[in-house]
């Protein structure tokens, strides 16, 4: 299918702002949802045309996307350790139905729903895929948030005759992140000894996660996901990448495994009687443990996406980082 006018949803966050420039470049008409007249203003600078509105704002969700051939849902709540679980449930399970019902409601015949690889739920040492079974198991209520929101979406999708196609980055990296897992990038690169455990993870750069969105737009199937993942890594490759990009972490200790086990209950601790969302918690260091490593190859066999290797992705990241001023002198 061919996109001139498409809305989107979340075009002010790291992943939907590259959405955004993506559609731009390609010529596409973009409508965007923007919460506050701050987030109309950046929207209506990046060259889309803003919709004041919600997730929860059925009204503006219709009236917006009428005459559009494609919407992009992109927008939710990522994070790892909340004190109030709720908000997350809100935006991320019950804003797809939303999206979508709303979708129908303006004869627009297709929705890209921005799902996550944590929402495949594998196991333990388990390489995730599109078909992986799920193992009912979820390290963080995002994770469960992600699951149960696909799940919605692709319900949503068959009740109302929308085609609902969604896309399941890994850990999205590259410039302009600053949150999440790339706090951690950000604090090795700046160490001269870095306390890591052993454990996988894999991540896409922005910039190809984009353009599988696109993909997926015009050349995905109704009723079917693709992980978008470039590389799984080890935290030793990791490291070796990051040393040979800044010189640092000059020395790396490896916490054993166990060890970090132990400290999930004082964790939960600080979780339960700190005040304000907490930087560790259970459902953290069970991700840790847990490992992801993402299989990304269906989105290259069946929507032709090419991923750029996971040194360039770093690099293009630290770069944007020394430009300004980010990695500074090594931390005490």
């Amino acid at each position: 299918m061919s996109v001139n006018t498409a809305f989107l949803t979340g075009g002010s966050g790291f992943v939907g702002g590259a959405v955004l420039t993506r559609l731009l470049a390609e010529g596409v008409r973009v409508r965007a949802l923007a919460r506050s007249e701050t987030a109309a203003r950046i929207l209506a600078d990046r060259g889309a045309e803003p919709v004041l509105g919600s997730l929860a704002d059925d009204e503006a969700l219709r009236d917006g996307m009428q005459g559009c051939d494609v919407v992009f849902h992109v927008a939710g709540v990522n994070a790892g350790c909340v004190r109030d679980p709720a908000p997350l449930y809100t935006a991320n399970v019950s804003g797809p139905e939303r999206v979508i019902r709303a979708a129908a409601a303006a004869g627009v015949p297709r929705v890209v729903h921005t799902s996550s690889a944590a929402a495949v739920a594998e196991r333990e040492g388990e390489i995730a895929r599109e078909d992986t079974e799920p193992s009912g198991s979820f390290p963080t209520h995002y994770a469960r948030s992600k699951f149960l929101g696909e799940r919605k979406a692709f319900e949503a999708g068959r009740q109302t005759g929308v085609e609902v196609v969604t896309v399941n980055p890994s850990s999205v990296q590259g410039p302009g992140r600053t949150g999440g897992t790339a706090k951690l990038l950000l604090r090795v690169a700046r160490s001269r000894t870095a306390i890591l455990v052993r454990t996988w993870f894999s991540v896409v750069d922005v910039e190809d996660c984009a353009e599988g969105h696109l993909l997926a737009a015009t050349a995905g199937r109704g009723g079917e996901r693709y992980l978008l993942s470039g590389a799984s890594l080890s935290t030793e490759t990791a490291v070796e990448l990051l040393r040979r990009a800044t010189g640092r972490p000059a020395r790396t200790v490896w916490v054993p495994r166990g060890a970090v086990r132990a400290a999930a209950p004082l964790a939960g601790m600080v979780e339960r009687f700190g005040r304000g969302d907490p930087i560790l918690c259970p459902g953290m260091i069970r991700t840790l443990l847990h490992g992801h490593r993402a299989d990304g190859s269906r989105a290259t066999r069946e929507l032709g996406l090419t991923y750029r290797p996971a040194e360039v992705t770093l690099r293009r990241a630290l770069a944007w980082y020394e430009g300004r001023g980010m990695l500074g002198p090594p931390p005490a």
